[in-house]
């Protein structure tokens, strides 16, 4: 089935051929150098598929930008912010990467993170249950929202713009009726408040950071012996040093800066350590790209993406797919809501509202996730967010108003989309 994944480095192994363009980290023969992967990589560029290269670009120069601005941008306290403010629209666009791959739409996906909050608060303030059960009934509930969006698409054959917006409507009606017509019920629980707004400890923020560095070192190792297994190249020794390296530098120094003491008063209370949501979104990632890459499932998923004819034809159960698609993105949704009522300390009809699902969608859209299907990472969702997340506090930072931040953010989606264009008629064309 893998042939009819898209040609893609970043989508799931399939066999390589001698010679084949735009594959420079998987040449065959001999004498494989970092020339080699350099000028493969610049073929890859030339050819369209830019990957994550331009979210990772705009996440460095927007960076660097505001902290010339606003030096106060790369304090402590800041990048904290920072990650906990954009967990929520994460997790969303970490669904909606699943129903963008096929290559459709969810518009109700905000608002399906406000319902699994408001049953979430509900069940927890309103009649006592304990915190898992309540949150796996709002996960229960965001899997019952995807299957009935994924049936209307795949089985009735309505258009998935259709039926979502269809559902975003009505979802903010079943909010206001959850929520008794606009009252606000507080969260206060304390595990699910821990969520958003406690640490780590700092011996565990590092200990979290040896594991994922082991972890990371350890998946690069397997893929070059099953590479030797299958009789391809591997990676140069120095390149394999220089991944590792780079994960261990960038881990060590966001950990050493969210273990410095956040608080404005300490002998009221200590802030410091990796906040808490972080090792959340990380195994989110973690199962995400597993399922993507190295199970049946997602090389389904890339296929009908790619052609769902084609697929069909494979015999791949293509309505399957798209309804299993829609149950992930709402529960992924359910998710984000369970952030967003544990950040907020409540739950409001606003949430999951105002500007969620453009954030959502801008991340999935920015971090290299094409609208046109067959083209996506679960890693995209984060690069993405974190790109809208730095306009967001950067711009606050600096004072401008939401409309502007609007605007910025907007324009910033809109680019993305173009360049996605371009790169596939440019990948197409070659």
């Amino acid at each position: 089935m893998t042939a009819l994944a898209p040609e893609q480095s970043e989508q799931p192994e399939r066999p390589e051929r001698p010679g084949e363009p735009g594959e420079p980290a998987r040449p065959t023969g001999p004498g494989t150098g970092l020339a080699d992967l350099g000028r493969g990589y610049l073929g890859r560029l030339r050819a369209g598929e830019l990957g994550s290269l331009p979210a990772v670009a705009g996440l460095v120069v927007l960076c660097a930008l505001f902290a010339l601005l606003r030096p106060v941008f790369l304090s402590d306290l800041n990048f904290a912010n920072l990650l906990t403010q954009s967990a929520g629209s994460i997790a969303i666009a970490m669904g909606l990467v699943f129903v963008l791959l096929l290559g459709e739409i969810d518009l109700s996906a905000g608002y399906a993170s406000g319902v699994c909050a408001a049953v979430l608060a509900v069940l927890l303030t309103d009649h006592g249950w304990p915190w898992y059960a309540a949150v796996a009934a709002a996960v229960l509930t965001g899997a019952v929202i995807g299957l009935l969006l994924g049936f209307l698409v795949a089985k009735v054959g309505i258009p998935s713009f259709v039926v979502t917006l269809a559902a975003f409507l009505g979802f903010q009606g079943v909010v206001l009726i959850l929520l008794k017509e606009g009252t606000n019920v507080s969260v206060k629980d304390p595990t699910v408040l821990a969520i958003a707004n406690d640490n780590l400890s700092p011996l565990l923020g590092w200990l979290l950071l040896a594991g994922c560095v082991l972890g990371h070192a350890a998946l690069q190792l397997r893929r070059g012996r099953d590479r030797a297994r299958r009789g391809l190249a591997g990676t140069p020794p120095l390149l394999l040093a220089a991944r590792i390296g780079a994960v261990t530098l960038i881990g060590a120094v966001a950990v050493g800066l969210l273990n410095q003491e956040r608080s404005r008063n300490v002998l009221v209370s200590s802030l410091k350590g990796v906040p808490l949501v972080v090792p959340v979104i990380g195994a989110l990632l973690l199962l995400g790209t597993f399922t993507l890459r190295r199970t049946r499932f997602g090389l389904h998923v890339y296929a009908v993406g790619g052609s769902p004819e084609a697929a069909r034809r494979a015999g791949i159960n293509v309505a399957s797919i798209r309804i299993a698609a829609f149950v992930i993105c709402s529960c992924l949704a359910a998710v984000g809501g369970v952030i967003a009522a544990s950040r907020g300390n409540s739950v409001d009809p606003n949430t999951g509202g105002s500007n969620v699902l453009l954030l959502a969608v801008g991340s999935a859209v920015i971090g290299g996730t094409s609208l046109f299907g067959g083209r996506g990472r679960m890693v995209d969702a984060v690069l993405g967010g974190l790109v809208v997340a730095v306009i967001q506090n950067g711009m606050g930072l600096m004072g401008y108003s939401s409309g502007v931040k609007y605007a910025v953010t907007g324009s910033v989606l809109l680019v993305a989309a173009g360049v996605d264009a371009m790169s596939r008629r440019r990948t197409a064309r070659r």
